[in-house]
């Protein structure tokens, strides 16, 4: 079974549309759940939903004052991505140095 990776849950919490437009809301400052409810088009329960997969995910936090949550960006979910993102990076870069070697080699050879 492979281990599971801390972007796992980033990465399926990004999966949904409705999911990418609260981070992109979210990224010009905090929004209340009505707000965040309103601009989706859907219902508060619904956004609810949607809020605890990116809570879970560390993509967001809340505050609760009297009635009202408000929801921000917790960067900490999208760090855990951009490791992965880089890790992957990495190492297809490696790989393609070593193919672009190899060419070169091929490349000299057939010239010679």
């Amino acid at each position: 079974m492979l281990k599971r990776e801390a972007a796992d849950g980033v990465f399926h919490a990004l999966a949904d549309a409705n999911r990418r437009a609260v981070i992109e809301r979210l990224t010009r400052g905090p929004a209340t759940v009505s707000e965040l409810a309103a601009q989706l088009g859907v219902t508060v329960a619904a956004t609810v939903q949607h809020l605890q997969v990116l809570q879970d995910n560390e993509l967001v936090r809340s505050e609760k004052v009297g009635r009202v949550r408000t929801c921000q960006i917790d960067p900490a979910g999208l760090r855990n991505a951009e490791a992965w993102l880089q890790r992957q990076r990495t190492a297809w870069e490696h790989r393609l140095d070593r193919l672009g070697a190899v060419l070169d080699d091929q490349t000299k050879e057939s010239g010679s």
